[in-house]
């Protein structure tokens, strides 16, 4: 549970980062922020799953980049269920998986060299 949480903590952060940066990702409020990193990890975990399976075949013939557009469609799946998140177009939905993709890759490595001491 703590290392959902840690996680959550760096995805949130990637999430503010790609609000500042990207047009067209708008976080209102800081509870919006926590929520949408936390319904995120949810979403990631049972969603993406069966999400990645479907599109297996697109995936192999793009050699991966496809996968940038699935995590796009699960950033642009929790901005429809919060009201304090909006993603507004594709190009958004990318950049901002690019970005909380990159957060989330600093905090698994943050949590593995924490593991190993």
């Amino acid at each position: 549970m703590a290392r959902f949480l840690v996680r959550a903590v760096f995805a949130a952060l990637g999430l503010w980062v790609a609000s500042k940066v990207t047009p067209g990702v708008v976080v209102t409020n800081t509870g919006s922020l926590i929520a949408a990193a936390l319904l995120l990890g949810i979403v990631n975990a049972f969603v993406r799953p069966i999400v990645f399976i479907l599109t297996l075949p697109l995936t192999l013939l793009t050699l991966g980049l496809f996968l940038l557009v699935v995590n796009a469609m699960m950033i642009g799946l929790v901005a429809v269920m919060l009201d304090g998140f909006q993603v507004h177009g594709l190009f958004a939905g990318i950049m901002a998986a690019v970005i909380t993709g990159l957060a989330s890759w600093i905090g698994g490595v943050a949590l593995e060299d924490g593991r190993r001491e």
